[in-house]
């Protein structure tokens, strides 16, 4: 870094948030893929379904802010594994409703509760007011609050 160039990347809030999610998600990153053989949006669709209960694709899209053609590609993997059933919507023919089958709520119980564990270890690197203060900030940053 020259002198006539102060700015310096690792203070970079795009460029932190992008390495701080990059970092903290990889060993949960195993753990759905390995175990899985998942990809990332695949398990936000199985997460928002188990959160969430039925929903149509549009839905989730809006909801986690993906595009899509990649939620598109992660309900087709979801449903020729089994974990999710797809019926066309009665009041909208373009659209389907997505629900979680009996093994896709399963899978789902199960990686909700390796999350939380793997939450709670990231969090135990803060003290309990700088965990809920960073949560309530990337949240004001993501548009949720």
């Amino acid at each position: 870094m020259t002198e006539e160039d102060s700015f310096d990347l690792r203070d970079f809030l795009p460029f932190l948030l992008n390495q701080a999610a990059e970092e903290s998600s990889l060993e949960f990153q195993q753990v759905y893929k390995d175990r899985f053989g998942m990809l990332r949006t695949e398990w936000r669709v199985l997460f928002h379904l188990g959160m969430y209960g039925e929903l149509t694709a549009k839905e989730i899209g809006e909801r986690a802010k993906i595009h899509k053609t990649k939620i598109s590609r992660a309900v087709a993997k979801l449903a020729q594994r089994r974990y999710l059933t797809r019926t066309r919507d009665a009041n909208d023919r373009r659209s389907e409703r997505l629900a979680l089958t009996t093994a896709g709520r399963a899978v789902y119980r199960e990686l909700r509760g390796v999350a939380q564990t793997y939450d709670a270890r990231l969090a135990a690197q803060f003290t309990t007011g700088e965990a809920a203060l960073l949560r309530m900030m990337l949240r004001r940053l993501a548009g949720m609050e």
